[in-house]
């Protein structure tokens, strides 16, 4: 019945296959043979069977060849790359037997080579020092192998260049990062500070290749590697303590007390709230004032309510100010290291008693001394 319904309404299997008649004649005879719907969906099904089954073997057929022909270049590449690998070694082997040869086979030789190279390697990193000035990292007394071996020689100096290396990379970054700190402690941002070449004195070395490097030490690869990354270390503590230089850190007065801090304070003369631009340190007077930083006096004489003030330019945008001096010793224009006396204490201007008003100034806005008198004390109890 379902059937019958289907055909009625056209969908059914005699709509696509409908019963077909062929006749055979045969002489005088002809004889007819009925192809029924069924039959037709058996041949049709098996018809395409066969196209599918062709299609899949032809898709087979073209996928093998293309994995076989990716698997060939692979196999290609990978020979090729170990080709290389093994005509570097290679290289690097006759290198190194061109190097013993120079050496005329020679332990001694070697040993030679060896420590002339460790010699390089503790000349590069020979600007650290320590509290006393001598220097933090010292190469192995040449003199105390003079009895050993020619093998002994080599463990030893060889030894003393890892340690060297291990300790130049520990200390430049510990000393960087206790730099940062206190440049931190500051309230300013390390990394705004101006930005000095990086290039060190010393022997023009591309520290950016390793083979050149490596060819002006005269050591090989992998060890000019470690060498230049301990390098870096360096050069980024030497970078950041060139401008680290200009930053004040230095008190500007022994012996002496602060008597008023930076900020909101009640003003001695009329006892009502005013801004202290400074910090003020009370002392003895004629005390010697010194100058905190590095620079170049930028004025000296009478400012309004100051009284004699003394004022120096570090450059990078710092300056400081000694006012309500007794005395001045230097004059405009003249420059100063750190520590230089610049004037003598005292209670000039708008000042109820002996004592240096001091001000840290940074991109022409007024900072808070104290914050840079905490940071360099940090920096002097690290070194």
């Amino acid at each position: 019945m379902a059937l019958d319904r289907s055909e009625r309404a056209g969908f059914g299997p005699s709509q696509w296959f409908p019963e077909r008649y062929i006749y055979v004649r045969s002489g005088e005879t002809a004889r007819e043979v009925v192809i029924s719907p069924r039959s037709q969906m058996i041949l049709a099904f098996l018809a395409f069977m066969v196209v599918a089954w062709s299609l899949f073997a032809t898709g087979s057929f073209i996928l093998t060849y293309l994995t076989s022909a990716s698997e060939e270049n692979s196999v290609t590449k990978m020979t090729a790359y170990y080709e290389r690998m093994n005509a570097d070694r290679q290289g690097r082997l006759m290198t190194a037997v061109t190097a013993l040869n120079r050496a005329s086979g020679s332990i001694q030789g070697m040993a030679h080579d060896i420590e002339r190279r460790h010699a390089a390697l503790a000349w590069l990193l020979q600007d650290f020092h320590g509290k006393s000035g001598e220097p933090v990292m010292k190469p192995v007394d040449q003199a105390s192998l003079a009895d050993k071996s020619p093998t002994e020689r080599i463990l030893a100096v060889r030894e003393d260049q890892d340690r060297l290396l291990s300790q130049a990379e520990t200390v430049a970054k510990s000393r960087a990062e206790r730099l940062r700190f206190a440049i931190r402690m500051t309230g300013l941002d390390p990394s705004h500070l101006g930005k000095m070449d990086a290039s060190v004195g010393g022997p023009s070395i591309e520290m950016n290749d390793p083979r050149a490097l490596a060819a002006e030490l005269d050591i090989d690869e992998g060890y000019a590697a470690r060498v230049q990354h301990a390098a870096r270390d360096v050069v980024d503590y030497h970078t950041l303590s060139a401008e680290a230089e200009h930053v004040p850190l230095a008190r500007p007065v022994s012996n002496a007390y602060g008597s008023s801090t930076y900020g909101v304070r009640r003003d001695p003369f009329n006892g009502r709230p005013a801004f202290h631009a400074g910090q003020d340190f009370a002392g003895s007077y004629g005390s010697p004032i010194y100058s905190t930083a590095p620079g170049v006096v930028s004025f000296t004489g009478q400012r309004t309510g100051y009284g004699n003030v003394v004022e120096i330019d570090h450059g990078s945008g710092f300056k400081t100010r000694y006012a309500h001096l007794a005395s001045i010793s230097v004059r405009s224009g003249q420059k100063v290291g750190v520590g230089f006396r610049v004037g003598a204490l005292g209670s000039t201007g708008r000042s109820t008693g002996p004592h240096l008003h001091y001000e840290v100034w940074e991109n022409g806005r007024v900072r808070d001394p104290t914050r840079f008198l905490r940071a360099g004390d940090h920096v002097q109890q690290a070194n």
